[in-house]
């Protein structure tokens, strides 16, 4: 008999990613051919896991939820089901508004979905998966939720309350991937720093971390998501400690202005931001930190953009992004504060800030030039592969070019690569003798 089939299409933040990846490995266990984000609809059920964190986001989200209605309206599927940030915060407006999806599931209860389509048992264990990345990467989420309540975020009205997955639940997990093949581990969490607080009573970032680099398989653990509020100053030893531990740390700082922090409410001001950079770069000398930045939030005149571009200046961040402020329902700031900056003036401090920041990339890629680095080689092109450093996590950081030259690397594997030239977000190279 041909087996049945269901198609799974994540929108948004790489723990949506993971969700699907367990769906796909439930799916698996009861018979169903799932696939994951395929690039042609392959079978009569649809499964949407939405992003609803910030406008455009909802809006992707709204328009491929039509898409798939109108396939269903036209017979090309026969079953479409919704789960998800999407879903979770706005299923009653959602159901009345499209009646033609079957089933509506929010961001913790959508493993029945498993039941309902297959009307089989289920017995996957939590931390079960099919990894739909290349296989040689994946990431690990080691907890759900935010305690911090941002004035500008609408994630802790979607996820609730932080909860943090046990310690050994989380190395379980590992220990099965790197049987699977996989080398490189990426940690995730709305917010790390929070991590084994609910659970252990302190903060476990450190002894979690020390624990999967001494896990035998483990080539590389990257760490996504710091919080800059009561960050856990004791895993800076342990990246520095392990070597593959990679000096990457990705911290959404959001501002510099004392006055715009206040507002944001990230109970942090500038000088102790600058002094926790400070601190991060002479713990970790080689490390090279992410942030996101805003621009755009109410309180943020241009004064307050000022200082932010000269912070930007001064902190030369190896890995940035920023983002306009976008007024989010049901969040302190869209209660407590008009969105009175315009979408003109906003999109004209983003393009400035982010001109800023690609000049400080190229010069810091400028210097790696002549330098030889460990390199993971993620697919091949037709005129190059195509690898990561360890400051560079799949997706979002730029990627090595290595020259073929008539050279075979395997995907997957290690190679040490001399940079022969850079650009602001790419390095070209070639294999190392």
């Amino acid at each position: 008999m041909k087996k049945k089939s269901v198609d799974i299409i994540t929108l948004g933040c790489s723990k949506n990613f993971v969700d699907s990846e367990r769906l796909v490995k439930m799916f698996n266990n009861v018979d169903y051919i799932a696939h994951h984000n395929p690039d042609k609809i392959k079978s009569k059920i649809v499964i949407i896991n939405t992003c609803g964190f910030i406008g455009d986001a909802k809006e992707e989200s709204i328009n491929t939820i039509l898409q798939f209605v109108d396939k269903k309206n036209n017979g090309k599927i026969s079953q479409l089901y919704v789960m998800g940030c999407l879903s979770e915060r706005y299923k009653e407006e959602l159901i009345s508004e499209i009646p033609e999806v079957d089933g509506w599931y929010g961001k913790f209860d959508w493993e029945s979905i498993v039941d309902l389509i297959s009307k089989l048992p289920n017995n996957t264990k939590s931390y079960e998966r099919a990894v739909t990345t290349p296989s040689h990467y994946a990431y690990i989420k080691i907890a759900e939720g935010c305690n911090r309540f941002c004035a500008f975020c609408a994630i802790p009205l979607i996820t609730g309350r932080y909860k943090s997955r046990e310690i050994e639940d989380i190395l379980s997990e590992i220990k099965l991937l790197v049987q699977q093949g996989v080398k490189e581990f990426n940690i995730l969490a709305q917010d790390l720093s929070n991590y084994g607080m609910d659970i252990y009573g302190s903060s476990k970032l450190a002894e979690l971390i020390d624990k999967i680099a001494t896990t035998p398989g483990v080539k590389w653990v990257r760490l996504h998501y710091a919080y800059p509020t009561q960050f856990p100053y004791d895993v800076l030893d342990v990246i520095a400690k392990h070597d593959n531990v990679c000096k990457y740390l990705d911290i959404a700082l959001q501002h510099i202005s004392d006055n715009v922090l206040d507002n944001m409410r990230r109970h942090i001001d500038g000088k102790t931001t600058k002094e926790l950079i400070k601190t991060i770069r002479q713990k970790v000398p080689s490390i090279h930190l992410r942030t996101t930045l805003m621009v755009g939030f109410p309180g943020e005149g241009e004064q307050e953009f000022e200082e932010l571009m000269e912070f930007v200046k001064e902190a030369r961040f190896e890995r940035m992004g920023a983002f306009a402020y976008c007024e989010e329902d049901d969040t302190y700031a869209s209660k407590k504060f008009p969105d009175n900056i315009s979408s003109d003036v906003k999109d004209e401090r983003l393009a400035k800030l982010m001109a800023i920041q690609e000049d400080i990339a190229f010069e810091l890629n400028q210097q790696k030039i002549g330098k030889v680095f460990n390199v993971i080689i993620d697919r091949e092109e037709e005129e190059y592969y195509v690898g990561r450093t360890e400051w560079d996590s799949p997706e979002v950081d730029p990627e090595v070019l290595i020259q073929k030259e008539n050279i075979k690397l395997d995907i997957g594997e290690f190679y040490n690569v001399k940079i022969i030239d850079a650009l602001p977000f790419e390095l070209i190279g070639t294999i190392s003798n």
